[in-house]
């Protein structure tokens, strides 16, 4: 599960540049690297979106630890358990 973490956060990081290359730039680099709206690029594009949402349903749903980056990062720590975390 941690490679699959690791691929999400790295497609959603992906999705986020080339979003902000469209936005300031008006520049599509995924659909410039495959030559157009192809079915790489219609591929590529799927799986930002399935790792937006996969990363998503982690953030929402899967509250495991708080990232505080604490040893202790889970149910039994002090950070986590402070009044609106």
């Amino acid at each position: 599960m941690k490679a699959i973490g690791y691929i999400a956060k790295l497609l959603v990081i992906i999705g986020a540049l080339n979003w902000g290359l469209v936005g300031f730039f008006q520049y599509d680099l995924v659909s410039s690297i495959f030559g157009g709206m192809t079915m790489g690029a219609r591929v590529i594009f799927a799986l930002v979106g399935l790792a937006g949402l996969y990363k998503l349903f982690c953030c929402c749903f899967c509250r495991k630890h708080c990232g505080c980056g604490c040893k202790n990062c889970g149910p039994n720590c002090n950070c986590c358990n402070r009044k609106g975390q």
